[in-house]
């Protein structure tokens, strides 16, 4: 059985994070271990009051104690991390776990719509620059692949720019990096690509779906890296990733008062398994 170990936050309320990591990657048969970098009471995007405890001191402890058990991981999936300690620890845990029967994903999730989220600086950006260089995989969306990069953002971009955006993000040390919210103005919407050891892109997209639901790089990242574990293709993994996020979405639509605290992934796991098939 494929184990994965996935570190993030975990919010108690709203989908995202690792309420979104560990219910999808274990549906897709997957053992899914998790170490949670932060407790919220809510997700940050839209509640207020919310309460929140760092586990950033934890980590060390968890790691420890896996290390001297012995335990071995198909893939290691990072998501939000929430300082820069975090990512040197999460850096540490790369070497102690990865290797060749292995794989590394990292969402750099620290940014949208052209701006940083809250509590990030220029030395966080670096920071998540340098792990991504150690990284298999990267799940940037164009926001973050440009902060990563050091370029202005583009809202407005065609395919040239972004095979040349996934250049250059291999040249940070990633092998392959896949670029998501992918829109080239035809009103369609999904995922790009670039294998460097095959000198090769790839694409996938569903017709574009005008709205904001939160959560949902969560669920690609999530997807895409359980499709790896499995064995399927960058292609494949693409596909299901994208298509399995669309119909997310959609089924979301008639709720749309719940729209804004995530999507309901719960209602289409049945999609995600004929998918796998």
């Amino acid at each position: 059985m494929k184990k994965i170990i996935t570190i993030q936050d975990i919010s108690c309320f709203g989908k995202c994070s690792l309420t979104v990591a560990l219910p999808i990657i274990s549906a897709m048969g997957i053992e899914t271990a998790v170490i949670p970098t932060a407790v919220l009471s809510t997700h940050t995007g839209g509640f207020s009051g919310y309460t929140f405890r760092d586990l950033t001191e934890d980590i060390p402890g968890i790691a420890e104690h896996w290390q001297k058990i012995g335990l071995k991981f198909s893939g290691i999936y990072t998501g939000y991390l929430g300082s820069k300690e975090q990512i040197n620890i999460v850096s540490d845990f790369f070497e102690n776990f990865g290797g060749a029967d292995s794989f590394i994903a990292v969402d750099p999730a620290m940014a949208d719509f052209g701006r940083l989220y809250a509590g990030f600086d220029n030395e966080f950006v670096a920071a998540m620059a340098e792990l991504c260089g150690k990284a298999d995989y990267i799940i940037p969306n164009m926001t973050e692949a440009s902060l990563l990069l050091g370029l202005p953002y583009r809202e407005h971009y065609d395919k040239n720019y972004a095979e040349m955006i996934l250049c250059k993000l291999v040249e940070i040390g990633c092998k392959a990096p896949i670029l998501t919210g992918v829109n080239f103005g035809d009103g369609k919407e999904g995922a790009a690509a670039y294998d460097s050891c095959e000198d090769r892109f790839y694409y996938s997209f569903r017709d574009h779906i005008d709205c904001c639901c939160h959560g949902t790089g969560d669920i690609f990242a999530s997807v895409f890296t359980g499709g790896i574990a499995l064995g399927k293709s960058i292609q494949q993994a693409l596909d299901i990733a994208v298509n399995f996020t669309a119909d997310c979405i959609e089924k979301t639509l008639p709720e749309k008062d719940e729209m804004w605290y995530g999507s309901a992934f719960e209602l289409c796991i049945d999609k995600l398994l004929e998918y796998i098939r």
